[in-house]
């Protein structure tokens, strides 16, 4: 027994043609054991999302290949990776990516045949029938940038649900050597009627479910992660902190600005005074990126200038005479103040 939530028909067995057909009157299957997530919102949310990438992917693939293409959304239904799998034919295009920052894997397929008449089309050929073999060295490069940019579309096209940033990582033309997640794993599976020319097919688009349905619920969802995704993400952590607390950071000790004519600066000489606007019991700012985060007074320790870290200064309350702050002058050299 199957599930399904359709956007535009009935559910259908995803990457066969038949999928095409007209909808069925009869009351649908319902797996008890496997209750139904998607509500109507959620259906609702990612259809106007896949009609979105279905004008855009219907526009790159007539602006890129110059031949007349249709991109038009089927169904949206929930199935398990298995259920996905098993209904997909061989050959096809199977081409998996990644959805950073979502956990888990997704899936673009399409026909092996419309894949080839992209490729007749981009090298200015007429499209028509095509082989039915692997693609070669040259042909490749041609379909992994089509895909990419296919991805972006995608990108596009969920902005209002989440920011994904897809990368493609691998094509496979066997569904069964596609290994984006476990038989029992739910997904959401978004039909397409693709035509390219005269050559049209059934694409498909997987997500993980556990990934995308928590955006669906918005800030009431949280990510269902496994024990691995977990632990890789917590090392992760461990990993950018540790990085962080070691990484060089440049830190300055600094006056209190003073605003010069730049006349003023053009006649400086050796042994000019430049009058500073910093008054001796106030504590120097310690600043790193233009971000002041303590304060401190001068010293020296041994035969090297160093800096004593003290309290933020609080507004009315200055500091003793007593204090470092206050031996210093508040005039110094302009070579000095160079150091």
């Amino acid at each position: 027994m199957t599930q399904s939530s359709s956007a535009t028909g009935s559910g259908r067995t995803p990457g066969k043609m038949s999928r095409r057909g007209g909808k069925s009157s009869g009351p649908e299957p319902y797996d008890f054991r496997r209750p139904t997530k998607l509500s109507r919102e959620h259906i609702r949310t990612l259809q106007i999302a896949y009609e979105t990438f279905a004008r855009q992917y219907a526009t790159l693939l007539t602006s890129s290949l110059r031949a007349v293409s249709q991109v038009s959304l089927i169904s949206i239904e929930q199935l398990t990776y298995d259920e996905y799998i098993s209904g997909l034919s061989s050959p096809t295009i199977v081409a998996m990516f990644r959805i950073d920052p979502l956990p888990g894997n997704a899936i673009l397929e399409f026909s092996l045949s419309t894949a080839m008449a992209c490729i007749d089309h981009m090298l200015g050929g007429p499209g028509g029938p095509q082989p039915q073999r692997a693609l070669s060295d040259i042909e490749t490069p041609l379909l992994y940038g089509l895909i990419e940019r296919t991805l972006g579309e995608l990108r596009y096209a969920f902005e209002g649900i989440v920011v994904l940033r897809p990368e493609l990582t691998t094509i496979e033309y066997n569904p069964q050597f596609a290994q984006a997640g476990a038989a029992s794993d739910a997904v959401i599976v978004s039909s397409f009627e693709m035509r390219v020319g005269t050559e049209e097919c059934v694409a498909t688009v997987c997500l993980p479910f556990g990934s995308i349905f928590p955006k669906l619920q918005g800030e009431r969802g949280e990510g269902v992660l496994t024990d691995a995704q977990r632990a890789a993400r917590d090392a992760a952590y461990r990993n950018v902190v540790a990085g962080l607390e070691g990484a060089p950071i440049e830190v300055a000790v600094r006056f209190q600005p003073v605003r010069m004519h730049p006349a003023d600066l053009i006649g400086l000489q050796p042994g000019d005074v430049v009058p500073l606007a910093h008054t001796t019991s106030t504590p120097l700012a310690v600043v790193t990126a233009d971000i002041t985060f303590a304060y401190a007074v001068p010293g020296a320790q041994g035969n090297r200038m160093a800096c004593l870290v003290v309290p933020s200064p609080q507004p009315g309350r200055r500091p003793t005479h007593g204090s470092p702050a206050g031996q210093l002058g508040q005039n110094y050299r302009a070579e000095e103040t160079s150091r």
